[in-house]
């Protein structure tokens, strides 16, 4: 699982600190109104932060995916049918107050007897199971396959190429985010000494008259922070997170001496041992907290007046615990998805990704077995903000080889979109390509669950992933005579498009549009979806 980093947080840091210190006729507003808007001036109000991913580009000129919309003019109170959903992720916190009543059960499971009593082959699996056991630290692919001398001399010499070039950049990020954290802490005390305060605002600060150097470096370190956040106590926690981010990579992903999966007890690399895990999918540490976010997306209860406010309104979420803090395995994957279509999910979300699959055949199969039984597989593109069409950026699973033809036709991949409506507005970090991503959808900074009650903002194309199954799900529920993949289609052919220049990684030299960065050329619409839906359902 890759966690998104900022790189022009660290980039700025770096610099500033250490160094000088397609349309369908069903488009409710023709691509033309759309591209002639207004953009919006003012900033997005505190509530629009919350649920900028569900507003309405045309009224609201933030490009969401018009899902409140589509509840106040299309659904109503009418639930439809009850769709499950398979959170193929960390752990879950089953516990939560927003999740806790949308939780699949499978209710011909005795809970804590030991005993698999459905003759699924999984023991005690009541609301999903868990292929970790109790690890959860893990490695990245390509040091697995240095450690083990996976596959043929080629793959394993360009892994060993890969961890030598990582390693060193991961040792040396941690220590510049160390220094820069010093250097922010130790201004941060000076200024407040300063002032007498324990609490100073950019005023505070821009009003501060000295002749002395250290002085005047402290402030402006503190001002050219606060250009990157509202406080500096939320920087002091960016700089904490890279810390940890970066140390995790070294003690864990990138360290080709560590073996997190032999708590597990089995041969993840042996598709045949598949007696391992347990029926506890339940998130095992503190900083577990993706799976969760990722399922609050799709399902936090919309009508319980607290937290947050999922996509869908009549959704079970099935937890399966397969992806570490590292890369997942192929095996974990395959078995998860053959998991989820074996117990009746009818959409699997899959917020993943690595650039390395030694067993990617295992995952393919898995897909063609979901596909046959009918079953919707959203994917996250990933966070590295290049082209995955270009053979140096391959990223895993996917649905076709080598740029081919798709060998099924159930996987959405899903690229990731910024809050603000315009040039700018497909994130940085993320990944796309004409053949490898399907559609774009809100993706940075979403307002979500996370475990023990609370809730956070995170970005990524692994939150943009479940805003699409949540659309899936809510689309689905009301016309549940279609197939997965006309849902497929649906979302595709019925999503905005717009012919704005699109900046792509954060590069101005690197423009394209919609159409060339993605198969659909289009960011998901629900209430487009669900008006083709009852189209093509009628015409069934």
């Amino acid at each position: 699982m890759k966690h998104h980093m900022s790189k022009s947080l660290l980039g700025f840091f770096t610099a500033s600190i250490l160094m000088g210190c397609g349309a369908t006729t069903l488009v409710s507003t023709p691509i033309e109104n759309i591209d002639s808007m207004p953009l919006k001036i003012a900033e997005i109000t505190e509530n629009q932060k919350k649920s900028w991913s569900h507003a309405d580009l045309v009224t609201d000129t933030i490009p969401g995916m018009s899902v409140d919309k589509a509840y106040s003019e299309l659904i109503g109170n009418k639930k439809g049918t009850k769709i499950i959903v398979a959170v193929l992720d960390s752990g879950i916190d089953l516990d939560h107050e927003d999740l806790d009543d949308v939780l699949w059960t499978n209710t011909k499971e005795k809970p804590g007897n030991n005993i698999d009593d459905d003759q699924n082959g999984f023991v005690d699996d009541i609301h999903g199971y868990n292929l970790l056991g109790e690890s959860y630290n893990e490695q990245l692919e390509y040091a697995r396959i240095v450690r083990l001398k996976i596959g043929d001399a080629e793959l394993q010499a360009k892994a060993k190429a890969e961890l030598d070039k990582e390693y060193p950049e991961a040792l040396a990020n941690k220590q510049q985010y160390e220094q820069i954290y010093q250097a922010v802490k130790g201004a941060d005390a000076a200024v407040k000494e300063h002032l007498g305060k324990t609490e100073y605002t950019k005023e505070d600060l821009a009003a501060i008259e000295t002749t002395d150097a250290t002085m005047q470096r402290n402030v402006a370190i503190l001002t050219q922070m606060l250009g990157f956040a509202d406080s500096i106590p939320e920087i002091m926690e960016q700089l904490e997170g890279g810390i940890n981010h970066f140390t995790d990579q070294l003690n864990y992903n990138l360290n080709v001496d560590f073996d997190g999966r032999k708590v597990v007890g089995d041969d993840p690399y042996d598709i045949m041992d598949t007696k391992y895990g347990n029926g506890n999918p339940q998130n095992r540490v503190e900083d577990e907290s993706h799976g969760t976010h990722v399922a609050g997306i799709i399902a936090a209860e919309r009508d319980n007046g607290i937290g947050a406010r999922g996509v869908a309104n009549n959704v079970e979420i099935m937890s399966i615990r397969a992806v570490p803090n590292g890369d997942e395995y192929d095996k974990d994957i395959a078995l998860g998805i053959r998991y989820a279509v074996d117990n009746g999910a009818k959409i699997i979300n899959c917020s993943f990704g690595k650039s390395y699959s030694p067993n990617a055949e295992w995952v393919y199969d898995a897909i063609k077995y979901a596909a046959e039984k009918d079953v919707l597989i959203v994917h996250a593109a990933g966070n590295d903000g290049v082209d995955l069409d270009d053979p140096k950026n391959p990223n895993f699973p996917n649905d076709q080889i080598n740029n081919g033809p798709e060998f099924a036709d159930n996987v959405i991949t899903v690229g990731a979109l910024d809050p603000k409506f315009g040039s700018e507005m497909v994130a940085s970090y993320s990944n796309y390509g004409k053949v490898n991503v399907d559609i774009f959808a809100p993706g940075t900074d979403i307002y979500s669950t996370i475990p023990h009650n609370e809730y956070e903002f995170m970005p990524g194309t692994s939150m943009a992933s479940p805003a699409v199954a949540g659309v899936a799900a809510l689309v689905w529920s009301q016309y549940p005579s279609l197939s997965a993949s006309q849902i497929k289609k649906i979302i595709l052919e019925s999503g905005l498009s717009t012919k704005t220049a699109i900046l792509l990684g954060g590069d101005t030299n690197n423009v394209s549009t919609f159409h060339q960065i993605c198969t659909s050329g289009k960011i998901v619409n629900a209430y487009n979806a669900l008006i083709m839906a009852q189209q093509i359902a009628r015409g069934k």
